[in-house]
């Protein structure tokens, strides 16, 4: 069975514009993400899908430059840059990462996509309870999942954060559309920043690897971050998934 994983990435951002190529040691936090997601044992093939504005022609080149493929497309129908991205290949397993969590955890992720595998489930993640640290979010579906979703889905919180349709049908939220599980943890790191959507988090990051290097596991990071007060202050009043409230409230208000 092949696994792609597919990492978003643009340059537009409201909260921090060009976030994913600011320089922690001389390395992009791009560069940190797609370094980490290379450890992976279970992962076949890596893509970035960046939009088609002018803009990310830097990020096209960053990806060359980090001999990693590339698709561009829409820039706010992300459902369809992911489907696009991969329509010819048709994988068995998606892995939908963001790129602006530059300490994605290798070994959690083949953890996911192993349990995805065993269980031959259509959708399988760590997001249904949000037990890992922000930053850590691994979600995994089938090609045939993200071509239902394409193909029935009109939500523009949906086509914009990609995967809404598929988790709101799963069976796990008791649905019928698409065999489900969810990736549990005992602990609550729920509270714990490690991901990248303003100013202080690129501050807290810049930290953590300053203090532990690029390769810890995404404990060691937490554990740090929850044991040292004066940097866990500088993000922990960020409010978690607030892009995709955001697209809620306009599907309300449409």
């Amino acid at each position: 069975m092949d696994v792609i994983v597919i990492t978003q990435a643009r340059s537009g951002s409201t909260r921090l514009p060009n976030k994913v190529l600011k320089k922690i040691q001389d390395k992009t936090l791009l560069q940190i993400h797609i370094d980490r997601i290379k450890q992976a044992q279970e992962v076949d093939d890596i893509y970035i899908a960046t939009t088609s504005q002018k803009a990310d022609d830097v990020i096209a080149q960053l990806a060359e430059t980090l001999n990693i493929k590339h698709f561009r497309g829409s820039e706010n129908d992300v459902l369809d840059r992911f489907y696009q991205t991969v329509k010819k290949i048709k994988p068995t397993f998606i892995v939908r990462l963001t790129s602006d969590c530059p300490l994605i955890d290798p070994k959690l992720l083949d953890e996911v996509i192993v349990q995805a595998k065993l269980q031959n489930l259509d959708y399988y993640a760590n997001v249904f309870e949000e037990r890992y640290p922000d930053g850590q979010d691994i979600e995994v579906f089938k090609f045939s999942a993200l071509e239902k979703a394409w193909n029935n889905t009109t939500l523009k919180s949906d086509r914009e954060h990609v995967s809404p349709y598929i988790r709101n049908n799963s069976t796990y939220k008791g649905g019928t559309l698409f065999k489900s599980n969810n990736h549990g943890l005992e602990q609550n790191y729920n509270h714990v920043r490690l991901t990248v959507d303003e100013p202080q988090d690129f501050e807290v990051i810049k930290k953590i690897i300053e203090a532990l290097g690029f390769d810890q596991d995404w404990k060691t990071y937490a554990d740090y971050y929850l044991n040292n007060h004066e940097i866990k202050a500088l993000n922990n009043t960020i409010v978690r998934n607030e892009g995709y409230q955001k697209s809620i409230n306009q599907d309300k208000n449409n």
